[in-house]
């Protein structure tokens, strides 16, 4: 994925996850980009290598309860496109 393959949206949710919004629901929550584009360009952006992510441990999930998240970060090539775009 090239610079000139970040849309807006795309561009939006690496700003995101820059700022500190680090899983899905927040993602979401703070671009307003509904979740069917949010989670495949989670995806996409991660292929790319813009962004790598892991999942929290099972019981921290438990503790509250919910189902695990998987939580996102901008690798160096991911600040690199961001500040191209």
């Amino acid at each position: 994925m090239g610079k000139s393959f970040l849309t807006y949206s795309t561009t939006v949710i690496l700003q995101a996850v820059a700022n500190g919004y680090l899983y899905g629901f927040d993602i979401i929550d703070i671009t307003g980009v509904p979740g069917g584009t949010v989670y495949p360009a989670l995806r996409r952006l991660e292929s790319a290598g813009y962004l790598a992510s892991k999942w929290e441990e099972q019981s921290v999930a438990q503790a509250e309860p919910r189902p695990p998240r998987r939580y996102y970060e901008l690798t160096r090539a991911g600040r690199e496109a961001l500040a191209e775009a």
